[in-house]
């Protein structure tokens, strides 16, 4: 549920914690969505059938506007078919949601890439269910111990609820198959070239030598959290219009509490398919 001012919460939820109002003061308005318990105000039908309530104020001056004119908080989900990758533009939209939505704001590029951090005030300690461009490395130095789900980087366990969107075993996939490749460079594409066949691509960084593959490739930003998160979707994207069935991704070198977010999402897409080179 998406507010524009961190006042409209008290009406959402059962009660505001500190850890709220700390970060609330931090990363508000930003991409950072808390979890709490729900007022009796919230239906269920915009829970999940579930007792809390996942609420943010955007930093975007056009969603501020809109949920003021309203008057009402906004129910929102991302603006694309469910286990797509996420749009990051108004096109994005548009190529998913044509004729199904009547109208399409155009805000401009997202400045994130990615979708929120989520992380749930409900528990006892803090817990990080999505990581998002507020990394798990600022939310510790607002509020000290914070908890890492497991399905962060691991599917949800047999019949596990998902406790925020983005939690499924596949997820922000494109209709190519993708398979993450941990490696050094070279046994990258050694191992790549022996897969040339129609339809199959590489995803690289942008600074890795494409003249050793002898497959076509796109490259996906540098071997850095933001600008991987910020490229990350839109490259998804661009293997859909290539035509590509089967694409071949560089997976990131170094993990660390402020790449989660990169590695979550390349995880879903693939559907946990990894391989070592």
């Amino acid at each position: 549920v998406h507010i524009s001012e961190f006042n409209e919460i008290y009406e959402l939820v059962k009660y505001v914690p500190d850890t709220a109002k700390k970060l609330a003061e931090a990363f508000w308005p930003g991409p950072l969505t808390m979890i709490l318990p729900k007022s009796e105000k919230v239906p269920y039908c915009t829970t999940g059938n579930l007792d809390t309530v996942a609420v943010r104020c955007p930093s975007h001056p056009i969603a501020r506007k809109l949920i003021k004119l309203s008057g009402l908080p906004l129910a929102a989900p991302s603006a694309n078919l469910s286990g797509k990758p996420s749009p990051t533009k108004a096109e994005h939209v548009f190529e998913d949601l044509n004729g199904r939505i009547p109208y399409i704001i155009d805000g401009g590029d997202c400045e994130e890439g990615v979708e929120s951090t989520v992380i749930t005030l409900a528990t006892e300690t803090p817990r990080l269910l999505r990581p998002g461009n507020v990394t798990l490395g600022q939310l510790k130095a607002v509020l000290g111990k914070v908890e890492v789900d497991d399905a962060v980087l691991n599917p949800l366990k047999n019949n596990e609820t998902a406790a925020s969107p983005g939690m499924k075993y596949k997820h922000y996939s494109p209709d190519a198959q993708i398979t993450l490749v941990k490696g050094e460079y070279k046994a990258f594409c050694e191992y790549i070239n022996t897969c040339n066949s129609e339809g199959v691509y590489a995803m690289i960084f942008n600074d890795d030598d494409a003249s050793k593959l002898s497959v076509p490739y796109i490259f996906y930003g540098s071997e850095d959290y933001k600008t991987l998160s910020h490229s990350l979707f839109d490259s998804l994207r661009i293997l859909d219009k290539k035509g590509a069935k089967h694409c071949f991704v560089r997976y990131p070198d170094d993990e660390n509490d402020d790449n989660l977010a990169v590695l979550n999402r390349l995880l879903r897409a693939a559907g946990f398919n990894v391989i070592k080179v």
